[in-house]
């Protein structure tokens, strides 16, 4: 795999050589399956975004489509959020004729594992718009008390 076309002939490309032309690609030998399937799409289709303020953990998660009691939010093992859902596939109708289906069905389940000083036991969630908001308030933590000495002598 090459950024620069050779100028020099077809040179085989060295690890060690600092003037190769090749590019290293860590992922060559893995085999990747990008096929996608009425149970992944949902899975792979599921926008959630972690900002940390200094208050709190946030999450939003996109989850067109689904109902408040559709969506789970848990905590697993302590520390652990775990934020899941279903959203089913709608009921076919022998005289219907589908011309393309794009919306997504399929199980959703993504698990974030937190820092210590996430209080686990006071998550909040909450939903609007086919955006789930859960928030998973900090440990404030005190500063140390510094008392300057003074240095006689």
């Amino acid at each position: 795999m090459s950024l620069i076309p050779s100028f020099f002939g077809n040179r085989r490309s060295n690890v060690f050589d600092p003037f190769s032309l090749d590019v290293w690609d860590p992922f060559r030998d893995f085999a990747v399956s990008t096929k996608r399937t009425p149970e992944t799409s949902a899975f792979v289709d599921t926008q959630i975004d972690w900002k940390e303020t200094p208050e709190a953990h946030v999450f939003k998660a996109d989850v067109p489509g689904l109902k408040k009691e559709e969506v789970k939010v848990e905590v697993v093992d302590d520390r652990v959020l775990q934020i899941s859902g279903e959203r089913n596939v709608e009921k076919e109708d022998k005289n219907d004729t589908w011309h393309r289906v794009e919306r997504s069905s399929g199980k959703v389940m993504r698990r974030f594992r937190l820092p210590e000083n996430a209080k686990m036991d006071q998550v909040k969630a909450s939903m609007e718009n086919g955006v789930l908001t859960v928030t998973v308030p900090k440990l404030v933590v005190k500063k140390p008390d510094v008392k300057a000495v003074e240095i006689s002598g």
